[in-house]
């Protein structure tokens, strides 16, 4: 099968749906399918080889602001439309990704949602005569909900159908101001219904996205995560002394003030000497304030020199830190869609310890690789720490679990077979726009 997935680049962060989707296509080149990995507005940072190297950038992310802002930009000459695309100068501009925020960005939103109907129906031409220069795919997979206003086009010019995988859009759709939040929902949920099929990495997410998106229940498929298990596995003995983990983005969002709360509390209470507090991954320009205000509290405590901080370790290094926690806590706040630091994690033989609530229960309950904490105060998480931390047998129980399931449920083979099944099965069906049709107004 013929496979063409669409992901926006960060430019300058790690992104672990950039890092999944490379992973995903690598995965089905290997196993004999053709994929191609496409990514927009931005160029896609990975901690490994892109599957798609020669990939162009489409959707250049200045080409996409200044067509919004200024309505004589989507009628400028070629020649200015392919310099501001430079991949020069999108490196520059991926500097700054993330910080972008307020009416720019929902207005951007809104627009890209609304497709042929929006601002940038400039770059859906280009992007429907890039596929048409090509051998056509069978099947095209966006990967994220946020990009389906292209999909209307591309159906009904290249006869390709369309798949998307939702990926924790509530949070960003949530964070946009009015007017425009309520219409990216409304204009989200229209577009979605119109594509071949839908899937989401959670059955948490996939009923939450149905409700809000007002999609007919039972319309998005689950098709949990994986990720490429070469390189990983479990440490040959302790590395050091025990120690909290934490990986994901250095933001409040997910957590980290709940973890260095939790680790300070933890330290008083005395139990479990020499403890660590470890911290790795992704941090923008805009995330450095906030990462200096949890280094300030723990110097405060008088704990600073017992924390690592670690921000945008390579693959290599990322199994390396794996290997020296005792345990790992990601307390998302958000309603956390899947979590693909939870795989990693298991995938090294980490326990872990998450809020019982969003996808953590989920993946929990399957994997039986940790402990699921109710409430989400730091000194509930250090209770449960120090539980694990004093108890080595239940530890290792935790470490057996999570390394099976990730082997068996969470590999990225796996994940490729559930995708190739939900494409097959969506070509045979032929599903329509009717077929998936909003059941009722989207709660929002």
């Amino acid at each position: 099968m013929k496979l063409l997935f669409l992901t926006p680049g960060t430019g300058s962060y790690y992104c672990g749906v950039c890092m999944r989707d490379n992973a995903l296509a690598k995965q089905l080149c290997a196993t004999g399918h053709d994929a191609f990995l496409l990514p927009l507005y931005l160029p896609l940072t990975l901690e490994e080889s892109a599957a798609s190297p020669d990939a162009p950038v489409l959707f250049g992310g200045l080409n996409v602001y200044l067509q919004q802002r200024f309505a004589w930009f989507r009628t400028a000459p070629r020649w200015l439309d392919h310099l501001v695309d430079h991949p020069a100068i999108l490196k520059m501009l991926g500097r700054f990704a993330g910080m972008t925020q307020g009416g720019d960005t929902g207005a951007i939103t809104v627009s890209m949602l609304q497709g042929e109907e929006g601002a940038q129906n400039r770059e859906i031409d280009k992007l429907v005569e890039w596929i048409q220069r090509g051998e056509r795919p069978d099947a095209i997979w966006l990967s994220t909900g946020l990009l389906a206003g292209v999909a209307r086009r591309i159906r009904k010019e290249t006869g390709v159908p369309v798949f998307c995988s939702l990926q924790g859009e509530d949070s960003f759709l949530d964070s946009l101001p009015e007017p425009w939040r309520a219409e990216a929902w409304l204009e989200m949920g229209r577009r979605l219904a119109e594509l071949d099929g839908v899937s989401a990495p959670s059955r948490f997410f996939g009923g939450l996205m149905e409700r809000r998106l007002a999609l007919r229940p039972g319309s998005v498929e689950v098709i949990p995560n994986g990720m490429a298990l070469d390189g990983y596995g479990p440490a040959a003995a302790p590395a050091g002394p025990p120690a909290i983990g934490y990986l994901a983005r250095f933001t409040q969002g997910k957590g980290l003030a709940t973890v260095v709360e939790g680790f300070i509390a933890l330290r008083r209470r005395g139990r479990v000497p020499g403890v660590r507090l470890r911290c790795a991954g992704t941090m923008t320009e805009s995330d450095a304030p906030f990462l200096e205000q949890q280094k300030a509290r723990l110097a405060e405590a008088g704990l600073l020199s017992e924390a690592d901080f670690l921000p945008s370790v390579s693959r290599e290094e990322k199994i390396g830190f794996l290997r020296s926690l005792s345990l790992l806590s990601v307390p998302a706040s958000y309603g956390e869609a899947f979590g693909l630091y939870l795989l990693e994690a298991m995938a090294c033989g980490v326990p872990l310890v998450q809020p019982n609530e969003a996808a953590f229960p989920e993946i929990l309950e399957a994997s039986g690789a940790g402990i699921l904490v109710k409430g989400r105060t730091p000194e509930a998480f250090a209770e449960a720490w120090e539980s694990l931390l004093l108890d080595p047998e239940r530890s290792a129980a935790f470490s057996r679990a999570g390394l099976k399931a990730v082997h068996s449920e969470y590999s990225m083979a796996r994940m490729a077979e559930r995708f190739l099944e939900l494409s097959a099965r969506g070509l045979r069906e032929g599903r329509t726009a009717e077929s998936a049709l909003p059941a009722g107004t989207a709660v929002r």
